[in-house]
Formats: C-alpha cells, sequence, structure tokens
C-alpha cells in the first residue's frame, strides 16, 4: 500500500487549507532541466508534485502524480527520469518500502531524489510533524541502494539530495 485513506485525507486537506503546503519543487527546476538535458529526455514524472510548480517551473509538459491531489492520483507509467523531492519523508513509515518499490518500478533511468532530514514547518490536522520520517542520510542509503545505483549524494543541512539510475540503465554508455 503507497499510502492510507486516512492519511491521504490528512493530506488532501492540508494541500486545500494551506497554499504553502507542497510548493517546494520549483526550487529545483534547474537541478532537473539540467538532469534532462544531460540525459537527453523530456519524459519526466513529477512523483509527489503536490501544487504542480515544477512542471509550471519548467515550461514543458510533464507527468505529475500525488495520491492526495484529484486529477494527479491516477497511478503513473515509467518514466525515463523521475523527480520526487520533498515527499519521502512525508510517507507513512510502514509505506515507505513500497513507496520505495514503486519508485523503482518508475524509473527507466534516472531519479533525482531530496530528502528532508528535519522536522517541517507544518503540521498536521491530528497533531503529527507532516515530516512522518525524520531520519538521517545512513537511515536512506541502504533503503536506496537495495533498488538503484547511487550517482550523488550531497547531505546538507536538515536534508540531502541524491541522483540514483535504475539498475537496468547503465548511465556510462
Amino acid at each position: 500500500m503507497l499510502i492510507t485513506d486516512q492519511y491521504r485525507e490528512l493530506n488532501a486537506q492540508l494541500h486545500t487549507t494551506n497554499p504553502h503546503y507542497g510548493v517546494s519543487s520549483s526550487k529545483w527546476a534547474p537541478v532537473v532541466a539540467g538532469l534532462a538535458d544531460q540525459i537527453s529526455t523530456r519524459d519526466i514524472l513529477d512523483y509527489g508534485c503536490g501544487k504542480g510548480l515544477l512542471k509550471n517551473t519548467l515550461g514543458w509538459p510533464i507527468r505529475e502524480y500525488d495520491p492526495a491531489i484529484p486529477g494527479k492520483d491516477t497511478p503513473p507509467e515509467p518514466a525515463d527520469f523521475v523527480a520526487c523531492t520533498d515527499v519521502l519523508e512525508h510517507i507513512e513509515p510502514e509505506c515507505l518500502e513500497h513507496v520505495l518499490n514503486d519508485l523503482q518500478r518508475l524509473t527507466r533511468k534516472i531519479a533525482f531524489l531530496n530528502i528532508a532530514t528535519r522536522p517541517a514547518k507544518k503540521i498536521l490536522a491530528d497533531g503529527r510533524n507532516a515530516h512522518l520520517i525524520q531520519q538521517p542520510l545512513p537511515f536512506w542509503l541502504p533503503l536506496l541502494w537495495d533498488r538503484f545505483t547511487l550517482l550523488m549524494v550531497e547531505n546538507g543541512p536538515g536534508e540531502f539530495n541524491t541522483i540514483v539510475a535504475s539498475k537496468e540503465w547503465n548511465p556510462w554508455g
């Protein structure tokens, strides 16, 4: 299961009531555009797209998936490039393995992941911090290694970025 019905409702409510929830993806547009150029693709899926600002900022059509947003909640098809920014820390811990398996299934070539390791500024209606998983890089690395080839990891204060490749795709030709 990727998300429980109860948590989907909590996220949908936060998306509806808070204009600042689900809007961080646009800051990653230059990185996404550069990586897309490097692998010569425009076949991009924004996984956990929130309000869709990555698509708006890039200026070309990309596919969007967010299980808490009607119209964007249809399970997606694989893409050459999956962008998943400020999403994985929001996943219910009991669903994390399923979500990571879904990302693996969807990534034909590469994925760019931005994962926060700190508490969120936003609180869910049930009182929990919006970042359900607040774990450092060493927690995440084995989960990613099991599913992907890690091409780059950049650890920063309160978050990290990584570029991962499908184990079936050879980035070096």
